[in-house]
């Protein structure tokens, strides 16, 4: 038996398997760097857009404990609809980042596919840590009316979601006046942290 030919033919195909799991893994390690590259950038392209709509809401979130920035992608047919986002929620005092996800689900007569995005504020460290590590369900359907100008300085334009918290809600139309959140859940997204 020649013993040296056997363990060349069993070698061939491990290095053959272990070389095609180091590419694949360095592929997803390339794929989510762009997901995070993603993300980072709907969030900073959203928050330059509040910043022109909204010019108080830039002292307001430097001035936060940490905020938070989502997309949402949804859609209604007849009755039922849903919708799904990335986002990022990033402390302001350690600059550290958290990817974050948010499913949505909705019931209702409606029609359409809507895009809008969400710019949380988070007055407090507690709030922030809050959100990030036991996320948020909203049920039902939370509608608030944003503030009027004079109301809360640079949170003008914001709904009160609960006290040391805010949202911005931006549209294809602007800063929306009437903000909605409904059934909605955010949680960490494990893939991209």
């Amino acid at each position: 038996m020649n013993m040296p030919g056997i363990a060349n033919r069993l070698l061939k195909p491990i290095a053959l398997i272990l070389l095609a799991s180091a590419f694949s893994m360095a592929v997803a390690s390339d794929s989510r760097d762009q997901e995070r590259k993603d993300v980072r950038t709907m969030a900073r392209n959203a928050l330059e857009r509040l910043y022109r709509e909204q010019p108080g809401a830039k002292g307001v979130i430097q001035k936060a404990a940490g905020y938070a920035v989502f997309n949402n992608r949804g859609v209604k047919i007849l009755v039922a609809g849903g919708g799904k986002g990335d986002g990022i929620a990033v402390d302001n005092r350690t600059r550290k980042e958290v990817f974050m996800k948010m499913v949505e689900a909705q019931a209702g007569l409606g029609v359409g596919i809507k895009k809008f995005y969400l710019i949380w504020v988070f007055e407090t460290p507690g709030t922030l840590d809050l959100f990030i590590n036991q996320g948020w369900e909203l049920g039902g359907q939370a509608g608030f009316t944003a503030h009027a100008a004079g109301v809360g300085g640079g949170f003008a334009g914001a709904g009160s979601v609960k006290p040391g918290v805010w949202v911005y809600q931006l549209t294809d139309d602007g800063l929306a006046a009437e903000i909605t959140v409904k059934g909605r859940s955010d949680y960490k997204d494990d893939e991209l942290n």
